[in-house]
């Protein structure tokens, strides 16, 4: 009798429930139908195939293509691959020298560093790694992808590259390489003078310390008479969200906003603003980007042009700024999902969606380089902006023009030359 009144209570509920939010029951049917064709397919597998399949298999199979049909950054992880996904690497570690994303699911080098393996082997910003191993990374975990190019110094790893030709109605060139893993050693932030009152400061990567070696770039340039700056973002690929910010703090105040972030739940709304005095908010600045820059490089550009800070040359960016949040599930898989986007302060998305062709930052002032221009200004960009080398280095006859810092540069001095005029006098 009690368990009769009980469920008979439950039942009450119920249809009290469906009574006064009847929504609720038709969500609830709505996926349930939905969830039953997922069903249905297993146990049609599971009667009928040729062969007898683990139903796990089956399951993950279905879960990886659901996340695949949202975007290059959610991933469902089985739990080995979670396990070492989280796992940090002990000790030393060698790798090939490059800094990799995702493009439209494939690994994508962004730049490869000087002197390393991947540069002495050639590769290039835009090639894609098709394998590893032998081993396709097509909808691979980023994370995944590294470790695999990661591994013991001297030791060797094959890949398969595959590069866009010049001729763009023909097919890609792949190419086998194996390269030797190196103990990898990158500065985050370059820096010299480029004439008398122009500075130049590369950040490579918002790595830690990034902000630290900015400010000692910037005391240094200074002590050497920078009136102006050059701030080169390309082929950033991102990095920190707190390294960003606090560069973008240094040039704006009056709590302004640098970026923020939004998406479907109240929650994942967060603002980041400016805070104090900037000490170098009087500073000129033009900043630099490239279709290779990328996340947190996106993030100081959007915020310099939209707080009209500075004046942004070059290609329009990578288009790489989504939040994502790691989901543990009940089997010791995992979920990485994406939650929000960055926005600019204006409120302009910086993910990139090919489809409206919106996202990553337009220029100011478009310039788009020649592919093999880019490649030679790649091939001596150690020589051109490596600190303390001999300013000679770049002077050299068969040195190839870059564009865009020479535009940035004069953009400098024309400011300074009409900021010296005397209308009316």
């Amino acid at each position: 009798m009690k368990n009769a009144r009980k469920l008979a209570f439950i039942t009450l509920s119920a249809l009290t429930i469906g009574a006064v939010f009847p929504y609720v029951n038709f969500a609830l049917d709505q996926t349930y139908q939905q969830l039953k064709v997922i069903v249905d397919v297993l146990e049609l597998i599971k009667d009928s195939y040729v062969e007898q399949i683990d139903p796990q298999k089956l399951v993950y199979g279905a879960a990886k293509g659901m996340v695949g049909e949202l975007d290059d950054f959610s991933q469902f992880m089985e739990p080995d691959v979670y396990d070492r996904v989280k796992s940090d690497t002990e000790g030393e570690f060698g790798g090939i020298g490059i800094r990799v994303d995702v493009k439209e699911g494939w690994l994508t080098v962004v730049t490869p560093l000087p002197n390393t393996p991947a540069w002495k082997a050639e590769m290039m910003p835009g090639d894609k790694i098709i394998k590893i191993e032998g081993v396709t990374t097509k909808d691979m975990i980023i994370d995944e992808a590294i470790k695999k190019l990661r591994g013991k110094p001297g030791t060797p790893v094959k890949i398969t590259t595959a590069r866009e030709p010049e001729d763009k109605n023909a097919e890609w060139i792949q190419k086998d390489i194996t390269l030797v893993r190196e103990l990898i050693k990158s500065e985050n932030v370059k820096w010299r003078m480029l004439d008398s009152k122009t500075g130049y400061i590369k950040i490579v990567e918002f790595t830690g310390h990034c902000t630290e070696n900015f400010d000692k770039a910037v005391a240094e340039l200074k002590g050497k008479g920078m009136e102006a700056l050059v701030l080169d973002l390309r082929y950033n690929p991102g990095g920190l969200l707190s390294a960003a910010v606090d560069i973008s703090k240094l040039f704006m105040n009056d709590n302004k906003m640098i970026v923020y972030t939004k998406g479907r739940k109240p929650e994942n709304y967060q603002e980041f603003r400016a805070n104090g005095r900037a000490p170098l908010e009087l500073l000129p600045v033009v900043v630099l980007v490239n279709r290779y820059s990328a996340s947190a490089s996106e993030i100081v550009a959007g915020a310099m042009q939209d707080n009209k800070r500075a004046v942004i040359i070059g290609e329009r960016s990578f288009g790489k700024a989504s939040v994502q949040s790691m989901i543990p599930l009940s089997d010791k898989s995992a979920l990485r999902l994406t939650i929000a986007k960055y926005y600019t302060p204006s409120g302009k998305s910086i993910q990139r969606d090919e489809k409206n062709e919106t996202g990553g930052i337009m220029p100011d002032i478009e310039i788009k380089v020649p592919l093999e221009t880019e490649k030679k200004l790649l091939q001596q960009g150690e020589e051109i902006y490596f600190p303390g080398k001999d300013d000679k280095a770049d002077k050299k006859k068969d040195a190839p023009r870059d564009e865009v810092l020479e535009r940035a540069v004069e953009l400098l001095k024309a400011r300074e030359v009409l900021g010296n005029l005397k209308p009316g006098k």
